[in-house]
């Protein structure tokens, strides 16, 4: 155990499920009220440029904890995480650090077509080093999800007692209880604990508190979702249900913010908050994910908590960190080397003066991918590859042919499709080297059109 004069700072991770960048009061949303979302932006650094390099749950959550990329984790949709491959949990607990992982999991490869994800029990061995682990593969019924963990004649498996977020909320804030408890008692490690919950994943359902004030012809959609009667009125629909279970999510960081107060464990952690990607909810006539639109790839992140403002920087990042670069970046904010196996960037130096890479050492471009498609409904069904460039560029090939390309300085809502137009013919052919670049440096492997 650490003495307090030498022990590092903690650091957690809260995360939700497709919720995209753009619901969040802080990121100008006015159908939704996220005061303790807001006030962590406030305290700390919001990048407000942040990505999902592949928008769909398996992949997205293989990267996070690993900071490799899909193809060479979790390529695709109920993939397993390789079970040889080290994540940042084992990083953490060569640090000395405890660590502990609540939530959904989905990484395990289980396959819904054989039953249900909620009765799938994940083996300790699979559990992705977290040395305490309370989880579920997958449940999309938050009124009906059964958690487990434990090994042994310790296993246990149980419904738990009401809405998701909130009984998983609960038991993170037990474990701070515990964190806190021993650290009074001067016998603690410092600790990294995550904590995954399925808001705002469809269905879209809240407790009535936070569904009372979201209903359907109060929502006002995008500019970009079409005149559509059946696409407007499905968007709306889901909307109501989808920014209440944000507010939701909202009171349950308030929640574990106020714990970490009571704990006396506030100015020591870190609080990552961020989602594994985003909802199209109607845009461009799409639901869901698995799209390179801005609403599937842009996620919340936030890094506050700790020290709110002196020798912290606040405010916000333009920096295009990518799913990849969420582990390096933890590591980071903890004062510990990326280790080579991963491939991201460490951001840290955006809250932490002196951390992480040189902001003008940083890549001038993120990558974006679509694996293994997952055939789903309201999904694209073929697989892609593209890129997001630091001054604001957005081009995307299907296998031989672009397919999309969008000047998203001038066009955030992706209205005006260039990837086809000859004026624009040499920041295609510019693009497309890039994206060439990102192909080769990954070691993936994509057929990209000649031009």
């Amino acid at each position: 155990m650490n003495s307090a004069a030498d022990r590092r700072p903690n650091v957690i991770w809260v995360f939700g499920d497709q919720h995209r960048a753009q619901a969040l009061g802080c990121n100008g949303d006015s159908n939704v009220h996220t005061p303790n979302i807001d006030n962590l932006a406030a305290g700390g650094v919001n990048f407000n440029r942040a990505l999902s390099g592949f928008p769909l749950c398996c992949p997205t959550r293989g990267s996070l904890l690993t900071g490799r990329y899909p193809h060479h984790c979790v390529p695709g949709h109920e993939r397993r995480l390789p079970e040889d491959q080290p994540t940042i949990a084992n990083v953490f607990n060569e640090e000395g650090y405890e660590t502990a992982y609540f939530g959904k999991w989905h990484l395990d490869g289980f396959q819904e077509s054989e039953g249900r994800g909620a009765y799938h029990i994940v083996p300790p061995e699979r559990r992705g080093g977290f040395r305490r682990w309370i989880g579920y593969e997958n449940n999309n019924s938050p009124w009906d999800c059964w958690v487990h963990g434990g090994e042994g004649e310790d296993a246990f498996h149980y419904r738990l007692p009401g809405f998701e977020t909130d009984e998983m909320t609960n038991l993170f804030i037990d474990y701070i209880r515990e964190r806190g408890e021993e650290q009074k008692a001067g016998d603690a490690n410092s600790f990294f604990a995550v904590l995954s919950v399925q808001a705002p994943h469809n269905p879209y359902m809240a407790p009535e508190a936070f569904r009372r004030e979201h209903t359907p012809g109060n929502v006002e959609l995008r500019p970009n979702v079409p005149p559509i009667a059946r696409v407007r009125d499905e968007a709306q629909v889901n909307l109501s249900g989808y920014y209440a279970m944000i507010e939701n999510l909202d009171w349950n960081l308030g929640r574990i913010r106020e714990s970490l107060r009571e704990a006396g464990l506030d100015l020591d952690t870190h609080i990552v908050f961020f989602s594994d990607h985003g909802d199209m909810h109607g845009s461009h006539g799409q639901f869901h994910k698995t799209s390179p639109w801005e609403e599937a790839i842009r996620v919340p992140f936030m890094i506050g908590g700790e020290r709110p403002f002196y020798g912290r920087i606040t405010g916000t990042s333009s920096a295009l960190l990518n799913h990849v670069d969420v582990a390096p970046t933890t590591l980071g904010l903890c004062g510990i080397e990326t280790p080579e196996w991963m491939e991201g960037t460490d951001y840290s130096s955006h809250r932490l003066p002196g951390r992480g890479r040189a902001e003008d050492d940083e890549p001038d471009s993120a990558y974006l991918q679509s694996v293994i498609p997952t055939g789903h409904g309201h999904s694209i069904d073929k697989p892609w590859r593209g890129i997001i460039t630091k001054d604001g560029w957005k081009f995307v090939c299907f296998e031989g042919v672009s397919w999309l390309m969008f000047n998203l300085n001038e066009d955030p809502y992706e209205l005006a499709n260039m990837a086809h137009n000859s004026v624009y013919a040499g920041k295609r052919a510019e693009l497309l080297g890039k994206l060439r670049e990102w192909i080769e440096r990954t070691g993936d492997s994509f057929e990209l059109p000649e031009n």
